[in-house]
């Protein structure tokens, strides 16, 4: 699915396939949800969404240390709008709980579906993304270390196209 995508976006662009190796499944479910939770984050804990940033940690279960993944969500900007110490709170464990749990919820519905939901990747289309879009999943471009791409909200929850495909579980 990711490769096919990738592919032909990459043809589109008259860039080589082969140079640009495509995500892995496992690194698309992290870049989502990061961004579920930069999402939520930015609204239940008032930082700009501008003022948070990404860094995914995924290798593919062939690395010589085995499948691992990971991701650190950070402030990027030096006001008190976005310090340090307000993210830390935030990483308690109670806390961080709950705010998974609201970021998951808020990804089974979009204020665009069903279009949402049913978007893929066409060849020659400026975009390389399922189910995501600026209404639920989209970022910042400056927060995103892929620019908005390799992102699907049916890989975390079910979506009206896809139920069986997400890895989190009500």
């Amino acid at each position: 699915m990711a490769f096919e995508a990738q592919k032909r976006w990459l043809y589109s662009r008259n860039l080589d396939p082969k140079m640009v190796p495509p995500p892995t499944m496992r690194y698309m479910l992290i870049n989502s949800f990061s961004h579920a939770l930069m999402r939520q984050l930015a609204l239940e804990c008032g930082y700009n969404a501008a003022s948070l940033r990404e860094r995914i940690y995924s290798k593919p279960p062939e690395d010589e240390k085995g499948p691992q993944a990971g991701v650190l969500i950070y402030t990027a900007a030096p006001d008190s709008e976005g310090t340090l110490g307000g993210l830390v709170n935030l990483g308690e464990p109670i806390t961080l709980g709950y705010h998974i749990a609201q970021a998951l919820e808020a990804m089974g519905l979009c204020a665009s579906d069903p279009l949402c939901a049913d978007h893929k990747p066409e060849s020659g289309s400026p975009s390389l993304h399922w189910a995501a879009c600026h209404a639920c999943l989209f970022s910042p471009e400056t927060s995103c270390e892929r620019g908005n791409k390799y992102l699907d909200r049916s890989l975390l929850v079910k979506t009206f196209v896809e139920r069986d495909l997400h890895f989190f579980h009500s």
